[in-house]
């Protein structure tokens, strides 16, 4: 069994099927503006690559679209 059973590309995730439309919640919490929202859809994602893995973004989202991908040493 592996240590880590997923891996993400980026630190922070957003599940587009659960992210509210025009929701900046996470977007707001974000105290190095990693995370944005796409004109085209109404959607957040992680527009730069920086996370200092603090969680709030994940906490504060009411869908549980966000998820913080942190590296196995820091769990």
């Amino acid at each position: 069994m592996p240590l880590a059973p997923q891996w993400a590309d980026v630190p922070v995730t957003i599940d587009e099927s659960k992210c509210i439309d025009g929701c900046t919640l996470c977007v707001d919490m974000c105290p190095l503006d990693s995370l944005a929202i796409d004109e085209s859809n109404g959607k957040a994602y992680m527009h730069v690559d920086e996370c200092w893995y603090c969680g709030p973004c994940a906490a504060r989202c009411p869908t549980g679209a966000v998820t913080v991908n942190m590296p196995y040493l820091l769990r």
